[in-house]
């Protein structure tokens, strides 16, 4: 136990109230980024898709705290942590070194951006990646890829240390999960049907409220990463609404150029785009440059992600364009328009410091390169020991009969049924437990 009154020295518990309702928001954005994706894939696959993402919060939840967590913040070697605070040992209700809130209370916080990094990769496999191999890359992930680049970023690492600004998690969580899902889907491989068939969202309304779910987390995301209520926070917090909304204008405005409609989908997608471009530079820009950064960012995502479906890689969801390509301008964004007025740390390019923009372009090579060869040799390692996906008349099935029993739409008392494909044989039931 903690002596009292050395607390009383150095706990704020403004600041402490303010990280447990940021705590809370953030780990609310993972099921809800499971309704996201579970909108966008077809029925038959919806639940095994949600299964996924709240997965990730037993699997990458233990790991951080077994060890991801000190290889992350214990020390400052210039590669990787210690391993001092393995199994939370010495983690405590005393102040974290540099904050005014106890570290128990910092270790939760950092956990849920761990677990919804892990989920977000997993858009880039659903519909056809086995449930048990899934589970295996996402245990090894959290800490050979996640906690190595956080603790690069904002963990003490050679990255922070020589001057790279992330308020929030560009590096670990936004480029780490996009860069890292395209490596993904190149293993794995395609889904069955990808250009053969059209392959489209079974539920909208789920997408948009997994949207706003995300959009409303994110505020404890960003606005949490100031690690108290001071004007970090404040600033974070309110670039985190302007953005996101700067983004949704321009995207709807290009789907009415582009097709003359205004899809659901897409304002869903726009508004993530926006909440990930803002991510690593909310603390450090002003909201003027905000509004820019959601207004011109949008237009790479959005042709990023229309891009997409005329290669070969079916990377399902877009990982790597809605937050790999934003969070990778996000990055580089500060290198311009850091101004040390508004953050209190430094200035960009267009403010008198050329080398800010070096330091945040170093940032946005050796992520990308490092989240996806690890990934790729992760899973091509697991793949050699275990199938990475199953025979194809499970896909026709579907992800919900074959790994959960269950379906997110019952089709018949007792079984499920599922209506197949154009082309494809009709399943047999299965019974339910």
């Amino acid at each position: 136990m903690v002596p009292v009154l050395a607390q009383a020295t150095q706990i704020d518990t403004g600041d402490t109230a303010w990280m447990l309702a940021a705590t809370a928001l953030v780990l609310m954005m993972t099921p809800a980024l499971g309704l996201f994706y579970a909108g966008l894939v077809r029925a038959k696959n919806a639940l095994n898709t949600f299964m996924m993402s709240v997965s990730a919060i037993a699997i990458a939840g233990l790991m951080w705290a077994l060890i991801g967590y000190s290889l992350a913040f214990d020390g400052t070697g210039d590669l990787i942590g210690g391993l001092h605070n393995v199994g939370l040992h010495d983690v405590t209700f005393a102040a974290r070194e540099g904050t005014t809130i106890p570290e128990l209370v910092f270790f939760a916080f950092q956990a849920t951006f761990c677990i919804i990094t892990v989920a977000l990769i997993s858009g880039a496999v659903v519909e056809r990646m086995r449930f048990g191999p899934w589970m295996i890359f996402a245990a090894i992930w959290s800490v050979l890829v996640y906690s190595v680049l956080a603790h690069w970023g904002f963990g003490g690492g050679w990255l922070q240390e020589g001057g790279t600004l992330d308020f929030a998690g560009g590096i670990a969580v936004e480029m780490a999960s996009g860069f890292s899902a395209v490596a993904a889907a190149i293993v794995v491989g395609a889904r069955k049907d990808y250009g053969r068939i059209g392959l489209l969202p079974h539920n909208s309304v789920l997408v948009l409220l997994g949207a706003g779910l995300l959009w409303f987390g994110w505020f404890g995301f960003n606005g949490g990463s100031g690690f108290g209520t001071g004007d970090p926070s404040v600033l974070a917090f309110t670039n985190t609404l302007l953005c996101p909304a700067a983004s949704l204008f321009t995207w709807m405005m290009l789907d009415l150029i582009r097709d003359k409609k205004v899809t659901a989908v897409g304002a869903a997608t726009a508004i993530i785009a926006g909440c990930v471009l803002i991510t690593p530079a909310g603390g450090f820009i002003s909201p003027g440059w905000a509004l820019l950064l959601g207004l011109l960012g949008a237009i790479p995502v959005y042709y990023v992600i229309a891009y997409r479906p005329r290669t070969r890689v079916d990377e399902t969801l877009d990982v790597l364009a809605a937050h790999g390509t934003a969070g990778f301008l996000g990055i580089l964004f500060i290198g311009f328009v850091a101004q040390a007025s508004w953050n209190g740390v430094s200035d960009g390019w267009f403010y008198g410091h050329i080398g800010q923009l070096g330091d945040q372009a170093l940032a946005a090579l050796v992520t990308p390169l490092y989240a996806f060869g690890m990934t790729f040799v992760l899973l091509k390692a697991i793949g050699a020991v275990m199938p990475l996906r199953g025979p194809e008349p499970d896909e026709s099935l579907g992800m919900d009969a074959i790994y959960h029993g269950e379906e997110a739409y019952p089709s018949g008392e007792g079984a499920i049924l599922v209506t197949p494909e154009a082309g494809e044989e009709a399943p047999v039931p299965v019974a339910q437990p």
